[in-house]
């Protein structure tokens, strides 16, 4: 985990405090005793940073963790993480491989703008997690004992967040529907008249101007994509401005996908989704050679980390992870299929199928 830069210490014991996600205070893991911890996010705003400038030459002084840390990386997923100096012997968070090298930075990591803070605590994860179990029908029956939930952990995972003003003309062709008698002949080749629907093909054009508000970006390579997908959205309204503090007593990944390549995305993201607020401004019943020319502008960016839990667990061969929202409680996870229920299942369809051809069947 990071230490930061104040220690935080436990005012009964000295210990040294955590985030407590349930009553959003300092909670010392030694006796207990819990400590406020304010802060003001009207005085402490996140701050927005220049994306071309940033591109350019991002400045030292927006640059490291503000406090001493120690990189590592799993040879086995690649995940980066980075821990407290003094703590040794430790697995990789993500996949549990003890294949843990030492990772150099070529510069100093862009630091985070902001934390959005964990909501979710351990024991309602724990308890999600298993009724998310018994939801799934197919998975085996000792699932729930083989995949000891007692194993969940915290992390704090990097996410870019891209803001952009988009001015976007556009051009298409714009197709009208409209019916003609057409005649013809039965399949016993008696005439008959039937309507044939054909289309009136018209130039289009028009604008969409519209504000892309924290376009979001994982930079995380420990967990699967199609993973995270499903438990977003974080809310980056919540976001704080980045303090060591809530990052007490959980993990912290650093980001795999660097700047340049996030806002590459970020605009491929952005395209899709002006592609669909043009389509949505052509008139008439259909379109075809829809072609957009988007211009941004006033391009910002921030690196935050967002909140996440994680279960990673053997059964049989194979590695299976399920993934929690630390915010919004959204779970999403891959589990193994039990062959028996399988099997089972798909010989009920076959008696209902049988048995309603019976009672369909000659009388």
């Amino acid at each position: 985990m990071i230490t930061a830069l104040e220690k935080h210490e436990c005012p009964a014991c000295g210990g040294q405090a955590e985030w407590e996600p349930t009553t959003q205070k300092l909670r010392c893991p030694f006796c207990g005793t819990e400590s406020p911890y304010q802060f003001d996010r009207d005085q402490g705003k996140v701050v927005e940073l220049d994306l071309v400038r940033a591109l350019r030459e991002l400045p030292d002084d927006e640059r490291g963790w503000q406090t001493e840390r120690r990189s590592v990386q799993c040879q086995a997923c690649r995940a980066v993480m980075v821990f407290d100096p003094a703590r040794v012997g430790q697995n990789c968070e993500f996949c549990g491989s003890p294949a843990l090298v030492d990772y150099q930075e070529i510069r100093a990591p862009i630091r985070p703008q902001g934390v959005l803070p964990f909501r979710v605590d351990a024991h309602r994860v724990r308890d999600d997690i298993r009724r998310w179990w018994k939801s799934r029908w197919f998975a085996p029956g000792r699932l729930a004992i083989a995949a000891l939930v007692d194993t969940v952990k915290s992390l704090y995972i990097p996410y870019w967040t891209f803001d952009a003003q988009v001015h976007c003309p556009w051009t298409a062709e714009a197709g009208h529907y409209y019916y003609v008698n057409v005649q013809g002949h039965d399949s016993k080749g008696r005439p008959v008249t039937r309507q044939e629907r054909r289309v009136r093909w018209e130039p289009a054009a028009g604008v969409v101007d519209t504000f892309f508000d924290d376009e979001a970006v994982p930079g995380t390579q420990g967990l699967p994509i199609d993973l995270l997908k499903q438990i977003e959205p974080f809310p980056t309204a919540e976001v704080a401005k980045y303090d060591t503090a809530f990052l007490l007593g959980h993990v912290v990944e650093h980001y795999q996908v660097v700047l340049l390549d996030a806002a590459q995305r970020s605009v491929e993201q952005m395209h899709a989704k002006l592609v669909a607020l043009c389509a949505q401004q052509i008139p008439g019943d259909t379109y075809r050679n829809l072609a957009i020319a988007p211009e941004y502008s006033g391009r910002t960016f921030k690196h935050i980390l967002v909140p996440v839990w994680l279960l990673s667990y053997n059964y049989g061969t194979k590695v299976y992870q399920v993934i929690v929202n630390g915010y919004t409680g959204t779970i999403a996870g891959r589990r193994p299929y039990s062959p028996w229920k399988i099997a089972l299942a798909v010989a009920f369809a076959a008696l209902i199928a049988l048995l309603v051809l019976w009672l369909n069947g000659p009388q």
